[in-house]
């Protein structure tokens, strides 16, 4: 070492490669060896040649080849300069966890996730709502065929109340001007009328009928509300007569034209046997009217009566 130089194997001035040059070379630099680095005579060695770590067979004495008069070693395939192939080394990104062979792109978190979870669970919201709507739609109109229903029944229930036994008994008539029998103990019973059941066959209920008809005075009065519209109706009686007889028919208190028959148009002996049907067509005004059947002056009243009812138009029904 001289002064002013600090020698080649100083690290700054360890160049791997000074054997390639006229300086280095004129400084002692030598090409690798098989048993060590190169570089510098006594240098540092801090670099370890690529391809130097051999496994597996002898290695193979590095070739050489003349380049402007120097000689250089040949590079062998796959390894270092006069080093064996080495088979096993292998490059950072074929080990697990290395280095990655390209660059991937960044994953859009949007796309290309599998199926779109927060799709999937607004329909199946929606269909829940759909559903829930439904039954509530679904409960709404039943609520309302049972309001209808029960709204339905109001009449009948009226009805079975106004049939009862009252001093002056009423009916209603229906959408077509038809009025349901009204039964015997449901009329107003004037003078010598009374109720009885003794003789069967009788239609109204419980086979109770109005006797003790024939003497002047007696009778039996009903009060008929809701008539559509005047005009021409028929009044119907059900009774039962062993011989022909008629009454009195008084309409808003006015004598009808002509009596109200009851003859035996059955033709029978036996009372049981002999209930029938007679008819009158009077005229009735919208609205409520009174209907009577009274024994009066010159009438035959020796009948059993059990039933009234009302139709409106002109009908026959002798039976």
């Amino acid at each position: 070492m001289t002064p002013g130089n600090n020698g080649a194997s100083t690290p700054e001035d360890d160049d791997p490669f000074g054997y390639l040059y006229a300086d280095g070379q004129a400084r002692g630099a030598q090409p690798p060896s098989g048993s060590g680095g190169y570089g510098y005579p006594n240098s540092v060695s801090r670099v370890r040649s690529v391809g130097e770590r051999t496994y597996g067979g002898p290695q193979q004495a590095p070739q050489t080849q003349q380049y402007g008069g120097q000689t250089i070693p040949q590079q062998q395939p796959g390894g270092g300069y006069g080093q064996q192939p080495n088979a096993a080394y292998q490059a950072p990104e074929t080990f697990p966890g290395g280095a990655p062979t390209t660059r991937q792109a960044p994953q859009n978190p949007g796309r290309g996730r599998g199926p779109n979870t927060k799709g999937l669970l607004i329909g199946a919201v929606a269909v829940v709502a759909a559903v829930v709507i439904g039954i509530s739609i679904a409960m709404l109109n039943g609520n309302g065929d049972d309001n209808k229903a029960s709204g339905d029944a109001s009449p009948s229930t009226s009805a079975s109340q106004s049939a009862s036994p009252s001093p002056s008994s009423t009916s209603s008539a229906s959408a077509t001007g038809d009025i349901d029998p009204i039964d015997a103990k449901a009329l107003r019973l004037d003078g010598s009328a009374s109720l009885a059941s003794d003789v069967k066959g009788a239609k109204a209920e419980g086979g109770i009928y109005v006797t003790n008809l024939n003497q002047t005075g007696a009778g039996v009065t009903w009060t008929v509300d809701g008539i559509p519209a005047d005009g021409l109706y028929t009044v119907f009686a059900h009774y039962s007569a062993v011989q022909d007889g008629s009454m009195t028919l008084t309409i808003n208190g006015k004598a009808f034209g002509s009596k109200f028959s009851l003859d035996n148009y059955t033709h029978q002996s036996d009372p049981t046997k002999a209930w029938t049907t007679s008819y009158a067509w009077p005229t009735l005004t919208k609205g409520t009217n009174t209907i009577s059947l009274s024994c009066q002056s010159g009438d035959s009243c020796d009948v059993l009566l059990d039933q009234l009812w009302v139709q409106q138009g002109k009908h026959t029904n002798k039976g």
